[in-house]
């Protein structure tokens, strides 16, 4: 089956792909940690015409020695970008290795809420001894453990969000009752390593569920919407995108771009100076003119369902994106703009979905909303 035009996604965090990206950025070291400086960026993307922009997190500092050690949590920064943006979905990463599924599933379910239907969830994993301590938690060790915390907390997770019917809110003036709480239902998960009762403090997402990223073997992917696919070339994304189960498939890509007063191996050069760019096999790489990566996004259309880009220095490549990349793009029908007033869901092409817990009976006996007033 034909995949249709291209979604865009970009990644916002910090300065850039690259550990040394802020030696370039076009603002002050310290305003990178303010609201300005995030919903400058976040405005650049929206009014680019990208989909949705990805916020990168964890519990541990993002960086070392003399770069940033720093960050604002990323559901604060997802929050502040989603009040001040109108059509841009906003995914920031939440891992479940030591976090509660519950207070992840209510920080995003309020996150859509907020948005009015534009939230995502990238799936993240602490592997790291120094992130338990952190934490204050026992150590989850080895990759079979981390994976079962996260396929467990994204099953929890889920739940939560459907442990609230659609029509669980009634706000009924003739009964004076505000719920159904025939609609409201304990998820009675058990796990290897927990239990969780439930229901949700927070009324069901906009969307149902918000879309949940992940990159391949960290949760089933039945339970995800979209795999994050790399390789070396691009006959490897694509073989990973043919071998996903989720409903979509986005490549990963890193992109270092001619701006027009240097190429891109000459800033990646200056940058190499205080710290090496080191290659990831999960992403695919490109380096060179806007028309080169136009290029590549052609090739890649048809073959998966969108692209997230990491570009190696925020303030300079997303200008060349706005300008030359994503302009191009649409008017060759490669990638689509998301629509005003749609969900993220609906930006993707993915259905809206019931609750676990709605029943054929419960879906025809759902009651006429009435105002309270």
């Amino acid at each position: 089956m034909p995949r249709p035009a291209l979604r865009l996604a970009v990644e916002i965090d910090g300065d850039g792909a690259h550990p040394a990206a802020w030696r370039r950025a076009a603002h002050s070291p310290g305003e990178l940690l303010t609201p300005r400086r995030l919903a400058r960026v976040a405005a650049v993307a929206e009014n680019a015409g990208f989909t949705l922009v990805t916020l990168d997190d964890s519990i541990l500092p993002p960086g070392s020695g003399a770069g940033p050690v720093g960050r604002i949590g990323a559901v604060e920064r997802a929050a502040f970008v989603a009040a001040s943006t109108s059509v841009l979905g906003v995914a920031p990463v939440l891992a479940t290795t030591y976090a509660e599924p519950f207070h992840v599933s209510s920080q995003l379910a309020s996150l859509d809420h907020v948005s009015a239907g534009r939230a995502g969830w990238v799936v993240g994993v602490e592997s790291a001894p120094a992130a338990a301590r952190a934490w204050g938690r026992p150590p989850v060790e080895g990759p079979d453990a981390t994976a079962r915390e996260a396929r467990d907390g994204l099953r929890v997770v889920r739940d939560l969000w459907d442990s609230w019917e659609d029509d669980a809110v009634i706000r009924s003036v003739a009964t004076s009752r505000y719920l159904d709480r025939s609609r409201l239902h304990s998820i009675d998960f058990t796990g290897e390593t927990y239990s969780v009762k439930g229901p949700s403090i927070v009324p069901r997402p906009p969307q149902g569920r918000p879309v949940v990223l992940a990159r391949p073997g960290i949760v089933p992917a039945e339970l995800t919407d979209v795999t994050l696919v790399g390789g070396g070339g691009v006959a490897d994304v694509v073989t990973a995108a043919d071998d996903s189960a989720s409903p979509r498939a986005f490549a990963e890509i890193e992109v270092a771009l001619d701006t027009p007063h240097e190429t891109a191996e000459e800033r990646i050069t200056d940058l190499e100076r205080y710290a090496p760019w080191t290659g990831r096999p999960d992403r695919l790489r490109y380096t060179g003119p806007a028309a080169g990566l136009v290029s590549l996004l052609t090739e890649l259309n048809g073959r998966v369902d969108g692209v997230r880009l990491h570009p190696l220095v925020l303030d300079e490549d997303l200008a060349v994106l706005s300008r030359l990349v994503l302009p191009e793009l649409f008017v060759r029908r490669i990638a689509a703009r998301p629509l005003p007033g749609t969900t993220l869901r609906a930006s993707l092409g993915l259905p809206r979905p019931l609750s676990r817990f709605t029943t054929t009976d419960s879906a025809a006996a759902a009651p006429v909303r009435e105002e309270i007033r």
